[in-house]
């Protein structure tokens, strides 16, 4: 079982979590990818430049110089930072972002109402060259940056490359996508913690959608899991970064979603 986990912007600002975090996921047995993201240190470096962040609907637009600072924090500092603690714990770690190795590339959005400039949509996954890393013991760490074989570097959505990057490993053997979010786990109860719901699958998520326990931005992010489960990932899981260590064991508090 290889597992691909997506760590978000409030962990990363954490430092005494993103070591649990690191420490927990290289514990974990099989192969391993960690995909990153780095939203608000980018944001931070661009406010120290004097450049202004513009945010539509929660994605980034990215100008020319918006995509040097990206390329600073998610490909430099962010994806290096994660990659010398793997190496502390001895996990052998590589940092990539999709131009490295030619594993993703991907298309400038086209303009529609919005010109979201150097963001990019993913065309194909290079599979082959990240199972060999994995197979060699090797830790793949992606930065949330691809590019369009033209030369352009191209700014693209973490989940995003996790989900491609998962299903794209899926076509080889069993992969476990597992995403690292601030609540616990999916919740019938947004202000109520412990409401987690442990298993999700599309006859259940009907179910909760129909009965507006599920609603609202949690819709798409489902959704997504659901295209991933539907291309081949085994299983996609949702839960905080102080349950990874559990993952697979009786102990697990998080949410699990499955075919059936």
């Amino acid at each position: 079982m290889i597992t691909v986990l997506k760590i978000g912007g409030k962990v990363l600002d954490n430092a005494a979590q993103l070591d649990q975090l690191i420490a927990d996921f290289a514990s974990l047995a099989g192969g391993k990818l960690l995909v990153h993201g780095g939203g608000k240190a980018a944001t931070d470096l661009a406010a120290r430049l004097g450049i202004e962040a513009t945010m539509v609907d929660g994605r980034r637009i990215t100008d020319d110089a918006m995509l040097e600072v990206v390329t600073m924090v998610y490909g430099g500092l962010m994806n290096k930072q994660v990659v010398a603690k793997l190496q502390a714990l001895g996990q052998n770690a590589v940092g990539l972002t999709g131009a490295d190795l030619n594993v993703i590339r991907a298309h400038k959005r086209p303009v529609s109402s919005i010109d979201y400039g150097w963001v990019g949509d993913i065309d194909q996954v290079d599979a082959p060259q990240l199972l060999a890393l994995i197979r060699e013991g090797i830790l793949p760490v992606m930065a949330p940056l691809t590019h369009d074989g033209l030369g352009h570097l191209l700014n693209t959505n973490a989940d995003t490359i996790a989900s491609s990057v998962a299903c794209a490993l899926a076509a080889d053997g069993p992969v476990r996508l597992v995403y690292s979010f601030e609540k616990p786990g999916v919740l019938s109860d947004p202000n109520d913690d412990f409401s987690v719901i442990p298993l999700i699958t599309p006859s259940i998520y009907e179910a909760h959608k129909s009965a507006g326990i599920v609603s609202g931005g949690m819709i798409p992010k489902l959704d997504n899991a659901f295209d991933a489960l539907q291309a081949g990932v085994e299983e996609v899981i949702i839960c905080q970064a102080s349950s990874v260590a559990h993952i697979g064991t009786e102990s697990f508090v998080g949410t699990i979603l499955r075919i059936n």
